[in-house]
């Protein structure tokens, strides 16, 4: 299972990381851009294609990896025809009347071809509900869920590093009640959304679009349905409210204020979370981390709640909706104080300079990371004692395509160099992690103090090169964050904690490979030949 899980991860990280850059140059000539407007925080034409991309890629991963029955299909066929209605409205602006058709139409469709639907009582999980209310209840639910993603997409990376957190947490309530279908349909958008996000994250270069964000709130939909079913596990159907969370509240504060300010609940303004966050005083990048948290703490409650009954959560909720509904409406009334500060700055930025001993501390961490990453990585692609036959071939045909890019496409090269660095190191990584080797306690102890090292280098590179270019996003900060705590999750077995740290050392090596091209942006061709040797080293194994 766990190599499905990988294979699936990664089979929609590429497709939607080779997606975005045609479709990037593809947008203008299809009439796919968002434009600057009144409620918009960017101030020049964006491209909305990137739901694209990672539904592509998603779609694709589940019809190679998941399950060939009725769920699967029926997943893929929601998720096409939502997506398919969101594209259109991205390029003609629809009217609502024909979003909400398309909404229900892909809900009735999950509900027809695969039978999901609510289909307990709440507070009476031992009887059944009638059809009658079952399938308007799951309509209503999945319809709900659509827009609520997509009235979160206000700011960049918001939309996508939600859905982003909420699809880890269903993942890991998944794992926990053995059900391998949901993680089958979950994985793979994980995968799709972490290839866009380093596209969305702020200063984004491509939008979700409506497409993407009714995309990704439909399917979290099903599958908080799936993952409460009580014929796959012991949840109950009221743990969607916490699992979709923050969204799904959020829409509820916007609908209380407008409706308590005498205005219509569907004409659009700047009374969401995230505008609230803003004029409080928060930057752009402080904001979306400030959600992120709130987020992570709604699934943090949802995996408390996981074995209580409808008695304790539905009451639990409600405080907690009427609390934010109380907020909102004081807000709109002008109750709440706002920031006078011109900067937008809520966090006071810590100098640290004058505990400098001296100028070494800006250069020696990165000449250190242009040594010994390099060279680390040279050397590990001698040691795996067995290459397994489908990563081979996937190095040879990466190694094809680098090699290609250097020499064809000279501005391109920093892309390509990247993807064959990021790819690369990745099944490098996972080769070695379950080869023979990492039973020897002298490999594993260098191994792993080789990472410790080059994460201290890495933040302290970060911290005081001022030269480098290279910036940290909230995205680094989810990817950090997820791949710390998972391992410390109670109930992961030993495989699985393994990846959790497998997780934190690409991200360690990642991160010196951005701070490596942006520092020595004159030399990326040098970290080309890199590439290209651990995909050739990978890709040769096969027939040694």
């Amino acid at each position: 299972m766990s190599s499905e899980l990988f294979f699936s991860f990664m089979t929609a990280l590429l497709i939607c990381m080779a997606l975005i850059p045609p479709l990037r140059i593809a947008a203008d000539r299809l009439r796919i851009l968002d434009q600057p407007g009144l409620r918009k925080v960017h101030h020049q034409p964006m491209p909305r294609v990137g739901g694209i991309a990672f539904a592509v890629g998603a779609c694709a991963a589940i019809a190679w990896w998941a399950p060939k029955d009725r769920t699967t299909l029926a997943v893929v066929l929601g998720n096409l025809i939502v997506l398919g209605f969101g594209v259109w409205d991205d390029r003609v602006n629809l009217n609502y009347r024909i979003k909400l058709l398309g909404q229900v139409l892909a809900a009735l469709t999950v509900i027809v071809v695969g039978n999901i639907r609510f289909e307990t009582i709440p507070f009476m999980l031992d009887a059944e509900m009638p059809l009658w209310a079952g399938i308007p209840l799951t309509v209503l639910v999945l319809v709900g869920a659509s827009n609520a993603v997509n009235l979160t997409d206000g700011l960049d990376g918001l939309a996508g590093g939600l859905s982003f957190l909420t699809l880890s947490g269903m993942a890991y309530l998944a794992y926990l009640s053995n059900d391998s279908t949901v993680l089958l349909l979950t994985v793979p958008f994980l995968g799709g959304l972490l290839g866009f996000l380093r596209y969305n994250t702020y200063p984004a270069r491509i939008f979700m679009g409506d497409g993407g964000s009714q995309l990704l709130g439909f399917t979290m939909g099903v599958l908080a349905i799936l993952l409460t079913d009580a014929s796959r596990a012991p949840f109950s159907p009221s743990l969607t409210l916490f699992l979709l969370g923050l969204p799904f509240l959020d829409t509820l504060g916007v609908t209380g204020q407008r409706l308590a300010e005498g205005r219509s609940p569907f004409v659009g303004d700047r009374a969401h979370i995230h505008h609230k966050l803003l004029r409080v005083g928060f930057t752009h990048y402080e904001a979306v981390t400030v959600i992120y948290g709130i987020q992570a703490g709604m699934l943090g409650l949802a995996y408390l709640l996981r074995w209580q009954s409808d008695l304790l959560i539905i009451p639990l909720y409600t405080a907690l909706a009427g609390s934010v509904l109380v907020l909102f409406i004081a807000a709109g009334r002008g109750l709440l104080p706002a920031s006078t500060s011109q900067d937008g700055q809520f966090f006071s930025k810590v100098t640290l300079n004058q505990f400098l001993i001296g100028p070494w501390l800006a250069e020696m961490p990165i000449r250190f990371l242009a040594v010994t990453v390099p060279v680390f990585l040279a050397g590990l692609v001698l040691f795996p004692a067995h290459v397994p036959d489908d990563v081979g071939y996937l190095a040879i045909v990466l190694f094809g395509i680098v090699l290609l890019g250097l020499f064809l496409f000279p501005r391109q090269v920093p892309y390509f160099v990247r993807g064959g660095l990021y790819v690369g190191t990745t099944c490098l990584l996972y080769v070695v992690d379950h080869s023979r080797l990492r039973s020897v306690s002298a490999f594993s102890t260098t191994h792993n103090v080789f990472f410790v090292v080059v994460a201290v280098m890495v933040l302290l590179s970060l911290r005081f090169n001022e030269t480098s270019r290279f910036q940290t996003t909230p995205l680094d900060y989810l990817m950090v964050f997820l791949a710390v705590s998972f391992p410390l999750l109670p109930e992961v077995s030993a495989d699985f904690s393994t990846l959790g740290v497998f997780a934190a050392k690409l991200m360690v090596l990642f991160f010196s490979f951005e701070l490596l091209l942006h520092a020595f942006a004159d030399r990326v061709r040098q970290l080309g030949l890199v590439s290209l040797w651990i995909l050739f080293g990978l890709g040769i194994r096969v027939w040694l």
